[in-house]
C-alpha cells in the first residue's frame, strides 16, 4: 500500500512509500516543481529522489534524499525503522540530492557503516565534517544481511559522477542503481507501466547525463552481465524499472555503442567537488556529444598519471577545468597538468574554463602554455565572474559543440563528398521554404535558419521540423518548450539569412541589431518576417543525425497578405 505526506499547506513536495520487494521499501521523494536540475537543463516533469531500506537480520539504506525534503523524510524513516538499529548506510555516490540527508542520519545513528566507493568517502569527508564507520568497497564485494540477502557492489565510475557504484540484491534480484536508467519525472506512478509515456524523459536524461560517459556506460553494462537480468531497477530518480527492463538496458548499450564508433574522442578534465568544475565540464561534454563525438571525462582529483598520459594521446582534444592552486589535493592536480601538458600533441585543440572555486590556477598562463605546444584553440576560454546561471551553461554547451565541430572538421568534409554525383545533384532539388526559429526561455536564447519545414497536422495544428543534432537551439527545443516559426518573405530574406547563417561564439546575442518583439510564449518575433507561428514541442523522433521535432501551434499571424514565401533551392542534397 502506499503511503503519502505532504508537508502543510503545500503538495508541490511529496512523499511515496511503497514495499518492493521482499524485505524491501522504496521511500521515493516527490519534487512536482523542480524546473532545472544538475547543469541547468530544464524539466517538463519534476523529478523524484529515490531511496530504498532493506530489513533483514541486518538493515541497510541505500541512499538518502535531498536536503529539502528533511521534514517530511526523517519522520517517515523513523516510523520505517529504529534509526539506532541500522546496520549500514550505503553512498550510490554523493551527489547532493541523494546524499543531503546523510549528515542528519550520522546525528540519529551515530552506529552506522557508511559504505561507499573509495572516492566516495572522500567526498563525504569534505561533506559531513565528522567522524564515522565507513567501509570501502569496490568491485565484486559484497555484504550479507542474512535471509538471502547479500548485496554486491558494481563499480560505475563517471555515472555520472566519479564515485558512483551500483548495488546488486541476489535475494530479490533488484539493481540498485541511482543516477543510472533514471529520468527526472514525477508522478505517483511507481513503475514504467507505458514505456512511450516515459521514454522521452528516459532519452533526454541519458544525453544529458550520461552520453558524455558513454564509455563507462559500456564498462558498467559488461561488469553487470554476469548477474544476470534484474527482476526490477531501483532508480534514483523517476519511475521504477520492472516491465521493460531488456529494451531500456539495450537502449542504453545502443546509444552508447554508437558514441564510441565516432572515431574521435575528446578528453575532458575536471575537479569533482571543486566550485562548478564538475557542472560545467558535464554541460561542456554534453555539447561535444551532440557532435556525434566521444567523451572521456576525467576526476583530476582520482586520475592516475599514466591513465591521463594514455588518454591525452589517444584524443583529438582536450578540456581542462583549472584546479585549485593549494589544498591538499594541489600537489597531485599539478601532476596531472603536467601530465597533460607533457603527452599533448600539436594536431590537437582544447578548451579551458574557470571552475569557479575560489583558488582557481591562471587561466591564461595554462592557454599560452598550450598555444606554444601547438594546439589549437577551439572556444575563448570560458571565465567565471559569478556564479554559473542558465545561460553559462548554454555559453558551456556551446563551447563544447564547437570543439566537436572543429575536431571532425576533417571527417565533415569527407561526409559532404561521399554521395554519387547524381545522386547529390537530385536529392538536392527538394526545395524548400526559408524560416527563422527562434526560442528564449529566461536569459538562455537560440536562433536558426530553417528549411526543412512541414505542416503535419490538421487537429491539432501541428508541424515538424528537422534540427541538426549539433545545432545550439536545439537544447531549447525539448517536449513542452515553446518557440517562434518566422517565416521569411521573398525578396526581402537576403540580410535575415546572411545574419543567421553566420556563426555565433559561444553564449553570443544571435538578435544583436536585429528588430524584435516578444511573442505571447516569450520568444522573439522577428519584425521583418512574413509571418509568425506560436508552437509547442509535442514530440521528437530521431533520424540519425538530425532530430525531427513535432510541434503544435498555438497562434500565429501574416504580417503582409500579399507576401510570398521565400523558396530555398539547393544545388545538392548531402550538406546545406
Amino acid at each position: 500500500m502506499v503511503t503519502t505526506a505532504t508537508p502543510p499547506k503545500s503538495k508541490r513536495l511529496s512523499l511515496q512509500v511503497e514495499t518492493i520487494g521482499a524485505d524491501t521499501t522504496a521511500i521515493r521523494s516527490l519534487d512536482w516543481d523542480r524546473d532545472r536540475f544538475d547543469i541547468e537543463f530544464g524539466l517538463q516533469n519534476g523529478t523524484t529522489y529515490n531511496s530504498f531500506l532493506i530489513q533483514a537480520d541486518k538493515t541497510a539504506l541505500v541512499d538518502t534524499s535531498h536536503a529539502k525534503f528533511r521534514e517530511l523524510y526523517i519522520p517517515r524513516l523513523q516510523e520505517l525503522i529504529d534509526l539506532q538499529t541500522l546496520d549500514y548506510l550505503i553512498i550510490s555516490h554523493t551527489e547532493p540530492d541523494h546524499s543531503g540527508l546523510v549528515r542528519d542520519i550520522l546525528e540519529l545513528a551515530p552506529q552506522v557503516t557508511v559504505v561507499g566507493s573509495k572516492v566516495a568517502l572522500q567526498f563525504l569527508d569534505d561533506f559531513v565534517h565528522r567522524p564515522y564507520q565507513r567501509w570501502q568497497v569496490k568491485q565484486g564485494d559484497q555484504i550479507d544481511l542474512g535471509r538471502g540477502h547479500v548485496l554486491e557492489f558494481i563499480s560505475a565510475p563517471n555515472l555520472h559522477w566519479p564515485d558512483t557504484m551500483l548495488t546488486w540484491d541476489h535475494a530479490t534480484r533488484i539493481l540498485f542503481t541511482c543516477d543510472v536508467f533514471g529520468m527526472h519525472y514525477c508522478r505517483e506512478t511507481l513503475y514504467d507501466e507505458s514505456l512511450t509515456e516515459i521514454e522521452d524523459d528516459f532519452r533526454y536524461y541519458y544525453d544529458c547525463l550520461m552520453g558524455p560517459n558513454a564509455r563507462s556506460v559500456l564498462a558498467a553494462l559488461k561488469r553487470l552481465a554476469p548477474l544476470g537480468q534484474p527482476s526490477l531497477i531501483a532508480t534514483g530518480h523517476g519511475p521504477l524499472l520492472r516491465y521493460h527492463i531488456p529494451d531500456w538496458i539495450d537502449r542504453y548499450r545502443h546509444w552508447s555503442e554508437n558514441q564510441e564508433k565516432s572515431g574521435t574522442t575528446i578528453a575532458v578534465f575536471y575537479v569533482a567537488d571543486y566550485g562548478y568544475s564538475d557542472r560545467l565540464s558535464q554541460a561542456i561534454a554534453h555539447g561535444i556529444t551532440k557532435t556525434g563525438t566521444a567523451v572521456e571525462m576525467v576526476d583530476m582529483k582520482a586520475a592516475e598519471l599514466q591513465d591521463v598520459r594514455e588518454l591525452v594521446e589517444r584524443s583529438q582534444g582536450v578540456v581542462i577545468g583549472m584546479p585549485p592552486v593549494s589544498g591538499e589535493w594541489a600537489e597531485h592536480l599539478r601532476a596531472v597538468i603536467g601530465t597533460i601538458l607533457g603527452s599533448v600533441h600539436a594536431k590537437q585543440s582544447f578548451g579551458l574554463f574557470e571552475s569557479g572555486g575560489g583558488q582557481d590556477d591562471n587561466i591564461h598562463l595554462l592557454a599560452a602554455k598550450l598555444r606554444d605546444l601547438g594546439l589549437t584553440m577551439a572556444f575563448p576560454p570560458l571565465r567565471l565572474d559569478s556564479a554559473p546561471t542558465p545561460a553559462t551553461y548554454q555559453r558551456a554547451e556551446e563551447a563544447g559543440t564547437d570543439l566537436g565541430q572543429w575536431v571532425n572538421r576533417d571527417r565533415t568534409i569527407q561526409q559532404m563528398k561521399s554521395l554519387d554525383n547524381d545522386l547529390d545533384r537530385a536529392l538536392g532539388r527538394l526545395s524548400g521554404g526559408l524560416y527563422i526559429i527562434t526560442a528564449r526561455q529566461g536569459d538562455r536564447s537560440g536562433a536558426m535558419l530553417a528549411s526543412w519545414v512541414s505542416q503535419a497536422s490538421f487537429q491539432p495544428l501541428g508541424l515538424t521540423i528537422a534540427v541538426a543534432k549539433d545545432r545550439a537551439i536545439e537544447a531549447l527545443m525539448q517536449v513542452g518548450d515553446t518557440f517562434v516559426l518566422n517565416v521569411l518573405e521573398a525578396g526581402n530574406y537576403q540580410h535575415l539569412m546572411k545574419h543567421f547563417l553566420k556563426r555565433f561564439g559561444p553564449g553570443e546575442d544571435r538578435f544583436a541589431g536585429v528588430k524584435t518583439q516578444p511573442a505571447k510564449n516569450g520568444s522573439p518575433i522577428l519584425a521583418e518576417a512574413l509571418a509568425y507561428l506560436e508552437c509547442t514541442v509535442a514530440s521528437r523522433m530521431e533520424c540519425s543525425d538530425h532530430w525531427i521535432v513535432y510541434a503544435t501551434v498555438q497562434d500565429g499571424r501574416v504580417a503582409k497578405p500579399d507576401g510570398l514565401t521565400a523558396v530555398h533551392h539547393r544545388k545538392v542534397g548531402n550538406h546545406y
